[in-house]
């Protein structure tokens, strides 16, 4: 090996065949030690069937053995990659700086071949080994590998997305399975629910039922009763009418003395259990309606009316509070509406109110005149109910006094638009206040209105319901 060879060089030539001075392909071993490629062995020694000789140091073998020699195999390799390598010193050269010769034509390197991934010069590509190659201009060589690493680059940047959409996906997935399984246990505990509503109620129609049909039986025997003692006293009438005129005078004080206590119990009795009823079914059904978020509008909110910042709760403060001017604020009266309107379905909400103050909680117009003090009437477009330090009324014209026997802390509205009701539950004991049953909403838009005057609402965050019709 000459001493003035550099490293690559010399590797270069230890990863070369002596028989056809190309890099080894199948490189295999000798009796003496030398390395030559399988094929340029085997086409040295098939004319000889004794004394075997070694082409590069002539060396005399008994018998034609060779072993794989896969270490030098491995070395060819990592020659071929310096090769390959090798391009970007070559093609970057400033002009006027020497490029490596070819070793065998001592000509300068400036084509590479592709299928033996190496440098060769112009007369290897005319040589029988590289004719049928295809073959580059090292500087094309080095533009097919600066786009083949863009093309790599590319690559792996498509795999990053490919696996991050993976991970969103199955992200999305088990945040799927999550909803769906709190939807089964939702509804699981929504059917349990239903089902202890409904043996309560059908118990408590049986019940009814017997009730009734007990006191239609009272009611049958008391008016049998009275119909026997109104036939009596008309016969005793009928029979006096023959008598004398003095005589049947009598008969006035006979007739006067009747007690007549004919009453329908049945109707009175029929009348308040089935109104409970009612009014307990009412409100177990509006539980099947979906949630909805309703929020104060403080554009709409009187100076003296102070909304909290979440916008949940409505405060009366004896202080004009200094608000820009709006056509939607209500100027006179202490009121305020919600920001959500309805034009059509089943709507519910809830409101936790003060025993002390004045307050009204319900429905209005979206055309409700906001620069007048209001009348809180049906015809002011306003469907409400009123607390007044303890006393409730319907704000009905007149007036309709409500004697509760029971406070309501929380108070349920529920709008039915298309039927034009607005009825009222205690929400803790689940029983209705009153019920406005044909409320003239003339196709406007409908909103929650609160009225609060030394008194404070808050919208009840738990319970906020909504149920709108398909298509609204």
């Amino acid at each position: 090996q000459a001493s003035g060879l550099n490293p690559v060089e010399s590797l270069h030539k230890e990863a070369t065949c002596s028989v056809c001075l190309e890099y080894f392909r199948d490189p295999v071993s000798i009796a003496c030690g030398h390395s030559f490629c399988r094929a340029c062995i085997t086409q040295c020694w098939k004319d000889q069937s004794t004394n075997f000789s070694c082409p590069q140091c002539r060396e005399i073998a008994l018998q034609r053995n060779f072993r794989p020699n896969r270490e030098l195999g491995n070395v060819v390799e990592i020659t071929r990659r310096l090769s390959l390598h090798g391009l970007q010193g070559a093609a970057g050269q400033e002009e006027g700086e020497e490029r490596p010769l070819c070793e065998k034509h001592q000509e300068a390197l400036k084509l590479f071949c592709s299928e033996e991934e190496s440098l060769i010069c112009c007369i290897c590509r005319e040589a029988r080994a590289h004719r049928s190659h295809t073959v580059f201009p090292i500087e094309e060589a080095k533009e097919i590998e600066c786009r083949l690493q863009k093309l790599k680059e590319e690559l792996e940047k498509l795999l990053r997305l490919k696996l991050a959409g993976e991970v969103r996906h199955q992200e999305s997935l088990n945040q799927t399975d999550t909803e769906r399984q709190k939807v089964v246990m939702e509804f699981e505990q929504m059917h349990h629910f239903l089902d202890e509503q409904e043996k309560l109620l059908l118990a408590q129609l049986k019940e009814m039922e017997r009730e009734i049909v007990k006191h239609q039986k009272i009611y049958d025997t008391k008016v049998s009763d009275e119909i026997v003692a109104l036939t009596i006293l008309i016969d005793e009438i009928e029979e006096k009418l023959e008598q004398p005129d003095s005589e049947f005078l009598q008969v006035r004080g006979v007739a006067s003395e009747g007690n007549l206590e004919t009453k329908d119990y049945l109707h009175y009795y029929y009348f308040d259990k089935t109104n409970a009823f009612t009014s307990m079914a009412s409100f177990i059904l509006s539980l099947l309606l979906p949630a909805v978020n309703i929020t104060l509008d403080k554009d709409t909110a009187n100076p003296q009316v102070i909304i909290s910042e979440d916008r949940k709760s409505a405060r009366w403060d004896v202080t004009r509070t200094d608000v820009p001017h709006n056509p939607k604020r209500f100027k006179s009266s202490c009121c305020v509406l919600g920001c959500e309107g309805f034009t059509s379905g089943r709507h519910y909400w809830e409101v936790n109110v003060e025993d002390g103050g004045i307050w009204a909680i319900g429905v209005a117009r979206g055309s409700v005149r906001r620069k007048i003090e209001l009348k809180l009437t049906p015809e002011e477009g306003i469907w409400a109910l009123q607390g007044d330090f303890g006393q409730y009324q319907a704000l009905t014209s007149p007036v309709t006094a409500l004697p509760l026997l029971c406070t309501p802390r929380r108070i349920r509205v529920f709008l039915d638009y298309e039927r034009g009701e607005v009825e009222f539950f205690n929400a803790d004991t689940k029983d209705s206040i009153f019920l406005f049953p044909s409320a003239l909403f003339a196709g406007e838009r409908i909103f929650p209105f609160f009225k609060v005057l030394l008194a404070h609402s808050v919208i009840s965050r738990e319970h906020i319901y909504n149920h709108a019709n398909v298509g609204t």
